[in-house]
């Protein structure tokens, strides 16, 4: 595997700072962009708050905590981030167009030798890729949220993406401490989130059919099916806010209505009320 000592995490929220925080984690060098300065004091924040406690509970030893903080920093500048990386992960917003903004600003600032990869849930890297002048170093790499806690990896190899991009991006992740998994051909929603969209989908149709309500579906799949919440808990988890994006980008690109995200999902969305972040989804949460 090719020397990579430094990587470049872009997109400071929730997922892409537990990106960051697990590869200093492993002892690289890491660099988390964002440019909204907010957005970087919480993710800063997380992480004094998140090493002592991890130490405190016996998770992790005060030398390793010590060697994640010394190892991320954070910044608002994308050259500082992303022009000595070895590697890049993309966690922004799922919008296609910007994220090809982002890679064509990534591919003049990177060097030659970098790789530039997509936390993308949905979108493939095909899409990204012809923005740039180097296709065969660009693919999807998916992790799942929580990423400090989740250990699965999608490793998507697209028809422009070279071998040796997918295996060091699969090794990288075993190095993160991760169970990486290869699709060998892209595909909308990778393996994990085509057989969730296919669970909330019914369940959001249940919802928006009076059929039950969103707890006693939830009751339902926890109790039945054994999972451990039920799919509306996984969305507030998610973020609604998040699976709007994903269904509006699923339906501008293929113009089926049946891609739209469903009544409940829309008004949620109008309402703000994303998650447990905003205090509210399908559940209440603040109290």
């Amino acid at each position: 595997m090719p020397s990579i000592e430094k990587i470049c995490v872009l997109g400071a929220g929730n997922m892409g700072h537990q990106i960051a925080l697990s590869a200093a984690l492993a002892g690289y060098q890491v660099k988390c962009m964002d440019v909204d300065a907010k957005t970087l004091d919480n993710a800063k924040n997380f992480v004094e708050k998140y090493l002592p406690e991890r130490v405190a509970k016996g998770k992790l030893d005060e030398e390793s905590a010590n060697m994640a903080r010394t190892g991320l920093s954070f910044t608002e500048d994308l050259k500082i981030a992303a022009g000595d990386a070895d590697f890049v992960i993309e966690a922004v917003l799922e919008k296609l167009d910007l994220k090809r903004k982002i890679f064509l600003e990534l591919d003049k600032i990177c060097q030659a030798h970098t790789i530039l990869t997509t936390n993308s849930s949905y979108i493939v890297s095909s899409k990204i890729a012809d923005i740039t002048g180097r296709p065969g170093k660009i693919c999807n790499m998916h992790f799942f949220n929580p990423a400090l806690a989740m250990k699965l990896v999608e490793v998507v190899k697209g028809p422009h993406v070279s071998d040796e991009t997918a295996e060091i991006t699969m090794e990288l992740s075993r190095r993160l401490e991760k169970k990486p998994v290869l699709l060998k051909k892209e595909i909308y929603g990778f393996l994990v989130n085509r057989i969730l969209e296919a669970i909330n989908k019914e369940a959001l149709f249940l919802l928006d059919q009076g059929i039950a309500n969103a707890e006693d579906i939830d009751t339902a799949v926890v109790n039945a099916l054994g999972h451990p919440m039920g799919p509306f808990t996984l969305m507030d988890f998610s973020g609604i806010d998040l699976l709007y994006h994903i269904f509006m980008e699923h339906y501008h690109e293929s113009q089926n209505p049946a891609d739209k995200p469903s009544p409940s999902i829309v008004e949620k969305y109008a309402l703000g009320e994303f998650d447990r972040k905003t205090g509210k989804g399908f559940y209440d949460y603040s109290k």
